[in-house]
């Protein structure tokens, strides 16, 4: 039976163990691949622009046999020509797998109540599930066990983050996130991640957030239709840029990771960003490999399960 990824938490530790082992595994030794898809396709809809996202997700559905269809915003017209419901039921007339990139998280739960397919969330204003799952790939490939871990993520508790505190909360990581006020992650997501064990703490003070880390995120200050509160952000999170003065308070051997696109000179200095330290272009070709193992997943959620 197939099942959605809205967001991590459908998932359970279990499955995000297996998830990570199976990209591993299909990454060193692409022969072991399945053609999960032959014979079929998968839709995914872009109602905002995209670079990684479509480049990825598009090269997973093939890479695992499927046809890959992409839609604009202006194509699909969703909200507007038709509901997204309709959408989706279209989608599932003729294809396998439906994926789509949000303004609005409500749609996509829509979405997957109105088809059987599975339905991926390529990103929405709540969550950024296939990014997280990059994220911890990439944290495996260079650390090896996870568990004690810790991330240090300083700057917007936009929906990366959210998926990020997720992450950790399925791998036994612990995250430190620093942002001005007015910008922390939401309490109810605080709350949700801490129900077992402290997970997620929530600073104001990125020095305090990155001591000790075994890795540094950022993110960009303003995201996509938050234009028209540039200079107010720029304002609110002066002092909250990735420096490799602040990196020096991480541990010595810390990796600095940032899901892109990035302003450098704004949340993170260019020296950082492009020195030693950084693992963002493996986090990026990531992309592939988490969104091929996600779609794995909910084609066939105990699948992979060993």
């Amino acid at each position: 039976m197939s099942s959605d990824l809205l967001d991590l938490t459908v998932l359970q530790r279990p499955d995000c163990a297996s998830m990570l082992t199976t990209a591993i595994e299909w990454k060193g030794e692409p022969s072991l691949v399945p053609a999960l898809l032959a014979g079929d396709g998968a839709a995914a809809i872009f109602t905002k622009p995209s670079l990684r996202t479509r480049m990825s997700f598009e090269a997973a559905v093939a890479s695992l046999g499927g046809l890959p269809i992409s839609f604009s915003a202006g194509e699909v017209g969703l909200g507007g020509r038709e509901t997204a419901a309709d959408i989706a039921c279209t989608v599932a007339s003729t294809l396998g797998v439906l994926a789509a990139r949000v303004h609005h998280h409500s749609d996509l739960v829509q979405m997957a109540a109105a088809v059987d397919i599975p339905v991926i969330n390529l990103l929405s204003d709540e969550s950024h599930p296939l990014q997280a799952l990059a994220d911890l790939l990439t944290c495996v490939e260079n650390w090896g066990a996870l568990s004690g871990r810790k991330i240090a993520y300083v700057g917007d508790g936009n929906n990366v983050a959210v998926s990020l505190a997720r992450a950790c909360a399925l791998t036994g990581m612990t995250m430190s996130c620093a942002s001005p006020p007015g910008y922390e992650i939401p309490p109810d997501i605080i709350a949700e991640v801490n129900a077992e064990s402290i997970v997620l703490e929530q600073l104001a003070d990125p020095l305090a957030a990155v001591t000790n880390a075994d890795a540094v995120y950022t993110d960009v200050w303003t995201s996509m239709g938050q234009e028209d509160e540039s200079q107010q952000r720029r304002t609110a999170f002066e002092g909250f840029m990735v420096t490799a003065e602040l990196m020096s308070h991480a541990k010595p051997d810390a990796i600095f990771l940032h899901c892109l696109p990035a302003h450098r000179g704004e949340e993170v200095a260019a020296d950082v960003i492009d020195g030693p330290q950084s693992r963002v272009w493996q986090q990026a070709g990531n992309r592939f490999h988490a969104a091929r193992v996600a779609i794995a997943w909910c084609l066939d959620p105990s699948g992979l399960i060993q």
